[in-house]
């Protein structure tokens, strides 16, 4: 650990030597600034590493207690030996921990310095002043002649040089390269091809023009800039390219880069040759001068860069590299006002082939605005300002209207019901049964989906064209995506996403065990509903508390961290949730114990009905009006509960009969036992009898009583008997009397309250 810690100190010596010597070079700052910050991060790791061992170091020391003082007895040699090893390993340890916090201040500092010196850097870029004069014009031009003609030389022998010795690997590059580039335009058609071509008759819908322009320009954009790396990155490698060429071959891919995606953006929103797949409400007059201004903006900004890094290759002198920058920023301020005289806007009612009305002024004084501060900064003498706000003005802005147009492509893809017309949409409706709520849901995270890719494509983009290094984009995402500190927690997007997909690989595999045990372990060992239920929801409890173990171990959360808080609001959580907590363990028991199960006939208070369902806080029971009720787990722990088909499906039913006083009782009891005996659903053991109940007010009532093997059925049995029972009787002549009540009247002369009873009774 001291060779580590002493082979980082001299790194960052070096480091400060290299940041002296390139503190013009923006590029190489930025890269030695993510080398710092990683020297950050290791010493960080080693700091904490060492003090986790210090800490187990003390908790040891404090278990073998401070050594007897003078006159007391000693204590063992073992012990003394071990606390004298530990306390030599805890100041070894202490001076390693000192050394890695120097050198992470050390690197904390050097980034910071050099991120200052970046900043230094840019503003003097950006704010140089120059003398405008005519004699920087005559030098100027004298410059660019003579750099025409080093720039033909160094050209000419550089393609000399690779058509001679460099041939193979010339022709070897840009096969690969468009490999590389055929494949991913291939994997993006496949993918988006729909989405990439203008086809279909008619007016297409608002989302089909929306996403066309926004996939094709990323697609084709991104495949352009994979042809376009590979390419620098195999002539590099197969050594085609020299040092005074490759900035001016690196510079000039990125112009075609640059002009191709405002071209296809451009092209995709005015859409000039097809008003049905145009964006915005223009004239076609107007969409073509659109098109054709914004592409020569783009062209002529384009332009100047690759001639400044001519200029910079060539070690031509410093006016000429001004000079450029100058005219294509005043170039580019006068077509930001010609297009504000441009008449491209079109009423409600108006052809798109009319001449077209002007710019609402919300558009064409922001344009003068622009175009005039533009000339205006050239003229006095700023001419970097102006070529970095030329530049944007086109770049930004179209990476600006790009993720506009994702956004408003996520917007009409999410709106209800807007899925299900697009190809996908129907694809999935049709080949995996999704039904319209499932599309709404679907659509809303394809949205949500657009937003993100929006953002992830443009803001880059946007950070490079402010000068933002990639080394520093890099960096960002790196520590975004792996490293997020929220005071001591250390929080990992990657982890969580792990985290996620570990858990729900963890779930799935569960609901696989749960189906394969119940479909075949379970299902061939001829199991009650009843066990198969409870096996299947034990393996889910258990099998989901596992994959939560995984994720959260794989997702790199310390949940000591939250310790304390847990410890804080345990108390208030366990008051607020003891009924969650009980319905939860009453859940558990009555899937161990099983006082009932799934289809079994139960009561418990005022309700009845069969068993549908047991989870963890609540059972569902269903009556037989079909109503579903939900009992909390805890009541049907602490209250009595009656179970029908707790052992078996036996059970006894009854059939009340009532016939009149004139009836003989032996004949009535032998109709029913004959009537009884010839359903086949009644059990013979124990057998059906007759109960004599009582003499009625007007009857004489008698009680069938027989056992069923299913007592789902007693309700059609009991109903064909008493269908039986009334023809047998009409048949026999035994009457089942309606009830019957005598009044007796008793006529007389009134007892009056005033009056004595002349009878004499009360």
């Amino acid at each position: 650990m001291k060779g580590k810690i002493e082979q980082i100190r001299k790194q960052l010596t070096a480091f400060h030597d290299r940041m002296q010597s390139d503190a013009t070079d923006d590029a190489r700052l930025a890269e030695l600034r993510v080398q710092a910050e990683e020297i950050v991060g290791q010493m960080q790791a080693v700091s904490d590493s060492m003090k986790t061992r210090v800490e187990q170091i003390q908790a040891r020391l404090g278990t073998l207690g401070e050594p007897p003082a003078p006159g007391q007895p000693p204590e063992a040699p073992a012990v003394t030996e071990e606390r004298n090893r530990l306390l030599n390993e805890r100041s070894q340890l202490n001076l390693i921990v000192d050394d890695a916090g120097n050198l992470s201040n050390s690197a904390t500092q050097l980034a910071n310095n050099i991120t200052n010196v970046r900043r230094m850097l840019f503003a003097q870029t950006l704010f140089r002043h120059t003398e405008i004069t005519g004699d920087l014009f005559a030098e100027a031009g004298s410059d660019f002649i003579d750099e025409i003609h080093r720039f033909r030389g160094t050209l000419g022998s550089w393609i000399s040089f690779v058509f001679r010795f460099k041939q193979f690997q010339l022709l070897s590059a840009i096969a690969l390269s468009l490999g590389a580039a055929a494949l991913l335009l291939w994997g993006g058609y496949r993918l988006f091809g729909r989405f990439l071509r203008r086809n279909g008759d008619g007016d297409p819908s608002y989302l089909k023009r929306l996403s066309v322009v926004f996939w094709s320009t990323i697609i084709q954009t991104v495949a352009l800039a994979a042809f376009l790396s590979a390419t620098y990155l195999f002539f590099d490698g197969f050594n085609i390219l020299r040092p005074d060429v490759a900035p001016i071959i690196a510079t000039v891919f990125g112009f075609i880069w640059f002009v191709n995606f405002v071209w296809k953006l451009t092209y995709g929103v005015f859409s000039p040759n097809a008003p049905e797949w145009r964006l915005v409400r223009i004239t076609n007059r107007g969409a073509k001068l659109l098109t054709v201004a914004v592409l020569t903006m783009a062209i002529v900004n384009g332009l100047g860069y690759v001639l400044a890094a001519v200029s910079e290759a060539l070690n031509s002198p410093l006016v000429l590299t001004i000079v450029k920058s100058l005219i294509s920023s005043v170039i580019v301020g006068l077509l930001l006002i010609a297009i504000s005289f441009i008449r491209p806007s079109m009423r409600q009612e108006e052809d798109a082939d009319a001449y077209g009305h002007a710019w609402p002024r919300v558009v064409a004084i922001p344009l003068r605005v622009l175009g005039a501060l533009l000339i205006l900064a050239v003229l006095t003498g700023y001419v970097g300002l102006a070529a970095f706000a030329a530049t944007q003005i086109i770049l930004t802005g179209a990476v600006f209207v790009l993720i506009y147009v994702g956004f408003l492509s996520g917007k009409s893809i999410s709106k209800q019901g807007a899925f299900k017309n697009t190809i996908v949409g129907r694809r999935l409706a049709q080949h995996n049964k999704f039904n319209e709520v499932a599309l709404d849901q679907t659509g809303l995270i394809a949205g949500l989906g657009i937003y993100a890719f929006a953002l992830m494509f443009g803001i880059p983009m946007i950070l490079i064209t402010w000068g933002f290094q990639i080394a520093d984009i890099e960096s960002w995402f790196f520590r975004f995506f792996t490293e997020i500190r929220i005071g001591n927690v250390s929080i990992s997007i990657v982890g969580i996403f792990a985290g996620i997909l570990l858990f729900g690989f963890g779930y799935l595999i569960t609901r696989w065990v749960q189906k394969w045990i119940d479909g075949n372990v379970l299902a061939r060992s001829q199991v009650d509903l009843g066990v198969r239920n409870s096996v299947r929801t034990g393996i889910g409890y258990l099998g989901v508390g596992l994959a939560i173990l995984v994720g959260v171990s794989a997702a790199g959360i310390n949940l000591s961290s939250f310790a304390l808080v847990a410890s804080a609001l345990s108390v208030g959580i366990g008051f607020g949730l003891q009924n969650i907590v009980s319905n939860f363990v009453s859940g558990l028991i009555l899937l161990v114990e099983r006082p009932f199960k799934v289809g079994d006939h139960v009561v418990t208070g005022a309700t009845e009905g069969i068993v549908k369902r047991i989870s963890v806080r609540a059972t569902e029971i269903e009556t037989f009006r079909k109503q579903s009720i939900i009992v909390p787990n805890s009541d049907l722990i602490n209250s009595p509960v009656g179970n029908w088909t707790h052992r078996n499906k036996i059970g006894r039913s009854e059939v009340p009969v009532a016939v009149s006083y004139d009836a003989d009782p032996d004949q009535v009891m032998k109709i029913l036992l004959e009537l009884v005996e010839q359903v086949p659903e009644v059990l013979r053991n124990p057998e059906p009898h007759v109960e004599f109940l009582s003499f009625g007010p007007s009857s004489l009532n008698f009680e069938l009583r027989f056992h069923l093997p299913d007592m789902g059925e007693g309700m059609r049995i009991r109903n064909e008997l008493r269908i039986a029972i009334l023809k047998r009787f009409r048949q026999e002549g035994i009457e089942i009397p309606f009830p019957q009540q005598e009044i007796v009247l008793h006529r007389g002369k009134p007892i009056l309250p005033e009056e004595g009873d002349a009878r004499g009774g009360a």
